[in-house]
């Protein structure tokens, strides 16, 4: 048995890669990215020292990719970064790539409520139509929804609040989530790779804890010693604050000055959707599927600490 890991060179496919190279030889193994040359030099020696394939493959490529799938029989494809039509050909093409190439089973990174009603995030049309796709053509397949990444909350908001007087402002009020660590997501996906999932089933991917943005935001405050200032706004302020700091509103705007390399959109709608109860969902996923519990935020300050203590002002400063 061989397995793919897509996006092996970002935060979520790294750590994939990372998991399930513990769990298999390299030679079993075939780690691909956009462009070889974003892997670290040292990164793709010890891969390769290993045994692991390193191929490029990028998702507007199909063929590059057919050839660069070829000898892999399970696959898990994170999801593109573009939001809107041109993600969802991306997804396509990914998903066309792996059958054409022989592939047999693929494990899909999608969003929590891609499959119900009255969510509105502004992502979830992607994933929705993505997830129909993959059904639709027959393959072998597991489909991961992943709740809000526990990471946002402990770096990037506080990276806001930096270079915003100390103000971390959101719309998300004292909604409360269940939000999933990338350790533990990556540990759901290794092991949906290895085919410890059921047959054609769909997993909601969530924490352990229902917790909400304030009180992650004074457990940051006892922690550093700073008085972050948790400032709940509506979306239409939430909207021109994001505006006002050079964040665009759509993943097709100007991004020369933003902080972050979201938009606005999705940003808004996100925050919204813990404001309204929507991303509070239980579910005994990681557990079932990993063996562990899942990380809880209290588990994660001490690993971000340095974004207070360092000053981080921008995304491409975190680590």
């Amino acid at each position: 048995m061989r397995y793919i890991v897509t996006g092996a060179d970002g935060q979520l496919g790294g750590r994939v890669a990372a998991n399930i190279l513990n769990e298999v030889s390299g030679e079993q193994l075939i780690f691909t990215c956009p462009l070889l040359n974003r892997l670290s030099k040292e990164k793709a020696e010890a891969w390769e020292k290993q045994g692991v394939a390193l191929r490029e493959a990028n998702y507007d490529n199909k063929e590059q990719m057919t050839e660069a799938f070829k000898g892999g029989d399970r696959i898990y494809i994170v999801s593109g970064v573009i939001i809107g039509p041109e993600r969802v050909q991306q997804h396509k093409n990914v998903i066309d790539a792996a059958i054409a190439a022989g592939v047999s089973h693929i494990t899909y990174t999608s969003f929590l409520g891609a499959n119900r009603e009255g969510y509105t995030q502004y992502v979830l049309p992607d994933h929705t139509e993505t997830e129909k796709y993959l059904r639709e053509t027959g393959v072998d397949y597991n489909i991961m929804r992943n709740n809000l990444y526990m990471e946002n909350y402990l770096t990037n908001s506080v990276m806001l609040a930096n270079i915003s007087d100390n103000k971390w402002i959101t719309t998300a009020s004292d909604g409360k989530a269940t939000f999933i660590a990338k350790d533990d997501s990556a540990r759901v996906a290794a092991a949906l790779l290895l085919g410890k999932g059921e047959h054609n089933k769909d997993y909601d991917v969530t924490g352990g804890e229902l917790i909400s943005q304030r009180e992650i935001c004074k457990m940051i405050n006892e922690a550093s010693g700073i008085d972050y200032e948790y400032v709940i706004v509506n979306n239409d302020e939430f909207y021109k604050y994001l505006d006002l700091i050079y964040i665009p509103r759509d993943s097709h705007g100007d991004y020369s000055k933003s902080p972050v390399p979201w938009c606005s959109n999705d940003m808004v709608t996100n925050e919204s959707s813990i404001r309204d109860g929507l991303m509070a969902i239980i579910t005994d996923t990681v557990e079932k599927l990993t063996g562990r519990r899942p990380l809880r935020a209290c588990d994660l300050v001490d690993k971000y600490s340095y974004v207070w203590k360092e000053k981080v002002s921008s995304y491409w400063g975190l680590r």
